[in-house]
Order: C-alpha cells, then sequence, then structure tokens
C-alpha cells in the first residue's frame, strides 16, 4: 500500500499529573530519522519511543514533540531536608569559627542550592509514563492513518501520468512508419540536390544505416515495461517509494535516449512532452514512502 511521507497528528490526554499534548509531523526523507522534543520528567522515555517508530514508518523525517503542562494539583510541592539543612548550618559555623569568628552572611537562596537541601515531591511518574507511551502511540497510529490517505492521493496521481506517458510511447509508436519513410524520401531528395547516383544497393545501406541511428524501438519498450513495474509497484503491500525512485531514474534514461536519437519535429515534441510528464511524476514519487 502506497503511503504519503507528509503527515501531521495531535493527540491530548489530561490526568493527576496535568494535561499532556503529543505532536508528530513528518516530512520526505531519504531514510527514517525520528527527532523528539520531550519535557524533562519524560527524558527517560525516549529511546523506547524512538524504538517504536520503525514498526510503524519506514521512511520520512519525523519530529515528535511532548509538552506537559501541570494542574495545580500536580504542581510540585518544595520541601526542605532538615537534616540536610542542620548539618551544612553546622559546616558554616564551624569554618566561621576556625576563622577566628569572623561573622559570615549566608544568603537563604545559596543555601537552598545546596545538593540535597531542597527537595520536591514528584508525580507519579509511572502513571505519566504509560499515559505517553499510549498517546504517543495513539499519534503516531493517527500520522499512518494520515499518511496513508495522502497515499492514496498519490497513486491516483502517478497512475494518471502513467496513463498519458502510456499514450505518448502510442504516439511514438504510429509515427514510426512514417518517419522512417521520411528517412527513405529525405535521403533521396539530398542525392537529388548533389546531382549524384549511387546503386539501389549502396542506396538501401544508407538508408538501413540511419534507420539503424534512429531506431527507438528499444528505448519504447522499455518505457513500456517501467510503466508496468511502476503499476505493480503502486499496487503491491510493500513500501515502494524506493524503488519507484530507481524507476524514474530509468524513465529519465530511456526518454533521454529517445531524444537523443529523434530525427524530426514531432517526434522531439513527444520526447519532451514525455520528460515533463516523467518529472511531474518523479515530484510526486518523491513525497512516496
Amino acid at each position: 500500500m502506497i503511503h504519503s511521507m507528509t503527515g501531521f497528528a495531535r493527540r491530548e490526554a489530561s490526568g493527576p499529573w496535568g494535561q499532556l499534548t503529543c505532536e508528530v509531523r513528518s516530512v520526505n526523507h531519504r531514510y527514517l530519522e525520528p527527532g523528539f522534543r520531550l519535557p524533562e520528567e519524560l527524558r527517560g522515555l525516549e529511546g523506547e519511543l524512538r524504538q517504536t517508530l520503525p514498526k510503524l514508518l519506514r521512511r520520512g523525517k519525523v519530529d515528535c514533540t511532548v509538552h506537559l503542562r501541570a494542574t495545580r494539583e500536580a504542581e510540585r510541592e518544595l520541601q526542605v531536608d532538615e537534616a540536610t539543612l542542620k548539618r551544612v548550618l553546622e559546616r558554616v559555623r564551624d569554618i566561621a569559627s576556625r576563622a577566628g569568628g569572623t561573622a559570615v552572611s549566608l544568603d537563604p537562596i545559596d543555601v537552598l542550592r545546596w545538593p540535597g537541601v531542597l527537595q520536591d515531591s514528584a508525580p507519579d511518574n509511572d502513571a505519566l509514563a504509560a499515559a505517553t507511551r499510549a498517546l504517543f502511540k495513539d499519534s503516531v497510529h493517527e500520522l499512518v492513518a494520515m499518511r496513508a490517505r495522502e497515499g492514496e492521493r498519490l497513486r491516483e496521481l502517478v497512475l494518471q501520468r502513467c496513463e498519458a506517458l502510456v499514450g505518448l510511447i502510442g504516439s511514438a509508436r504510429a509515427q514510426l512508419p512514417e518517419l522512417r519513410d521520411r528517412a527513405h524520401h529525405r535521403l533521396q531528395a539530398r542525392l537529388a540536390e548533389l546531382g549524384t547516383t549511387v546503386e539501389a544497393t549502396r542506396f538501401e545501406q544508407e538508408v538501413a544505416l540511419l534507420l539503424q541511428r534512429a531506431d527507438v524501438d528499444e528505448e519504447l519498450d522499455r518505457l513500456d515495461a517501467h510503466l508496468a513495474e511502476i503499476r505493480r509497484v503502486l499496487d503491491g503491500e510493500e513500501a515502494g517509494g524506493r524503488r519507484l525512485d530507481f524507476l524514474m531514474q530509468e524513465l529519465h534514461r530511456e526518454a533521454n535516449t529517445f531524444s537523443s536519437k529523434s530525427q524530426e519535429l514531432d517526434s522531439t515534441r513527444l520526447a519532451v512532452d514525455m520528460k515533463v510528464l516523467i518529472e511531474q511524476l518523479r515530484e510526486q514519487v518523491q513525497n512516496i514512502e
């Protein structure tokens, strides 16, 4: 199934710890590149959340942002560890006495900054972590669903351009007999202008060489084969973005060869139209997972 690499999802959840918001957005990228912005309370979950993404996504630059807004009930209550504070103050007085009883001025803020003096009562981290896991999974599933819907639209656009390209290939095939006749008559006219006559066998040999250099049957056959493979990939169950990228390169290669062999204005116009369609295809395929 074809999925786009572009999508957005946002989910919210509330609990005793406050309000959680999870936003997940993705854009096209050659590989899967996740990025996380988590509040300090949830930093420890990043590795676990990062391992969840490859199970659901194959490619894309994915940015995940989690916000935690604590309610008044969930706000941390600052507490002072009396035992640690007592030890700190005793040590300060001891140092002052050793310095000859010099008066020591203490800033209460400095005392509170001493490690272990100030404590806080954290919310239930287990419940918060469980809620974050569930919220993240729901957000990613919503993102996958949006990428699937976008992928279906991309599939239709790619198929439309493939059908248009099939039409151009058909037109090119239909022109081949006329183009070969033109090459034959053009050589005759050139010889008449020069007033030169050649043997019939030699003339046919020269015509054959001209037609061989301008022969595009192989290129048209390969274009047909690549388009058939594109349709097969679009109807498959696996992520086909990388394969489609490769097929776009092959389409460009065959169209360029077809253009270089073109010796008539009509076939040149067809080659230009082919390249335009292939470029449009390539732009769409760049967004496919």
